[in-house]
């Protein structure tokens, strides 16, 4: 039995799609909906720049402060993104109980997400960045379907149709 469900999205071009399967399945279910977005640490690159620009107190502060800050407008974008999208059916932005923002490696928060919030289901999209049909599954969701000790509902992408 279904009771609730983790709907984790990368907020790409095919977000809306996968979302829509995720509140379908919710739906069906009559299962809360959880969703959440995982936002990947910043790479060495982004912090040696960081670390030219700013004085240490200053990055200190960026670090302690900034980066929730960011994390806080990231989640109110979801939210409103979702409530853009679905704003002809407002009874469906109501199923969605929670939306998360988490900073960590993707397959990583979702799997630590789907069992704080102890949930029956993971949605999520099967993509791949790759431009060729060789890698039509990604290394989030690979590593999920992998990992995962609870169902995974893997939504398949429509750039890898008709091909």
């Amino acid at each position: 039995m279904v009771r609730s469900i983790l709907y984790a999205t990368d907020l790409g071009l095919y977000a809306p799609y996968v979302l829509q399967h995720a509140l379908s399945m919710s739906r069906a279910c009559k299962a809360e909906l959880y969703v959440v977005h995982a936002v990947e640490p910043m790479g060495l690159f982004a912090e040696s720049v960081l670390q030219t620009y700013l004085d240490e107190r200053t990055l200190r502060e960026f670090r302690e402060n900034g980066l929730e800050t960011v994390m806080a407008s990231i989640e109110q974008r979801v939210m409103e993104g979702f409530r853009d999208e679905l704003s002809d059916t407002h009874h469906d932005a109501s199923m969605i109980s929670h939306i998360r923002v988490v900073r960590g490696d993707p397959a990583q928060v979702i799997l630590e997400q789907s069992h704080s919030l102890a949930v029956d289901l993971v949605i999520l999209g099967s993509h791949s960045h790759g431009d060729t049909q060789d890698t039509p599954l990604g290394r989030t969701a690979s590593r999920v379907l992998q990992l995962s000790e609870i169902p995974v509902y893997l939504v398949p992408m429509l750039q890898h149709r008709g091909k």
